[in-house]
């Protein structure tokens, strides 16, 4: 099973690994949320689970889809073609995100990937601040603007979007995933639905 996953070549280290992990949970059932947040012993698995959702808001995705349809409307795009072009850009970040998690298997790779990606996140936020800004003065700087969208939805589908869910399973032992990945979706739409109240007031 591993061999078709993974392809061929040496996993030993990965089944052991699980082997050991097997042993260790033999008989214990799967936690629920009240255990995992007694639990002092997942304390600083369940922060670092907390940092990463509450950072994932505050990086400005859902800022820039919720400002996608204006940018391309002044891009010139069709009102009847636009939603098909946000649908794009949905579409660009699953795939990335799917291209990515190949990429997530190495530590090392995966931890250059995101901070590479981050990077790049901040540079096109930073070049749309100022495309929007000149979006009247020359006729093919709209269209600037629609490409750095694409650009940073790309960059986070592949870095801190393909990031969330390998982080669970590596943090967590088996019997604490479901309780983590409840507690993860639990705080990430409540963080989404204090964002989507606060964020009109904020503009």
């Amino acid at each position: 099973a591993v061999k078709q996953l993974w392809g061929d070549g040496d996993h030993m280290a990965e089944i052991d690994d699980m082997m050991s992990e097997q042993k260790a949970i033999r008989g214990e059932k799967a936690k629920s949320i009240c255990d995992l947040l007694r639990d002092r012993a997942v304390r600083w698995q369940l922060i670092t689970l907390f940092l990463v959702v509450s950072c994932m808001q505050l990086i400005g995705a859902n800022v820039v889809y919720s400002y996608a349809y204006s940018i391309f409307t002044k891009a010139g795009i069709p009102p009847a073609q636009t939603n098909y072009v946000s649908l794009g850009v949905g579409i660009t970040e699953i795939l990335s995100t799917v291209l990515c998690v190949s990429g997530f298997s190495d530590e090392f790779w995966r931890r250059t990937l995101l901070w590479k990606n981050y990077t790049v996140m901040a540079l096109a936020l930073g070049l749309l601040t100022i495309t929007l800004s000149l979006q009247d003065s020359f006729f093919w700087v709209p269209y600037c603007s629609v490409a750095l969208v694409f650009i940073f939805i790309m960059s986070f589908g592949i870095g801190p979007a393909g990031v969330l869910c390998p982080l669970l399973t590596e943090i967590f032992i088996q019997s604490y995933r479901p309780a983590a990945y409840v507690f993860n979706g639990v705080t990430n739409w409540i963080q989404l639905f204090v964002l989507g109240l606060l964020f009109p007031f904020i503009v």
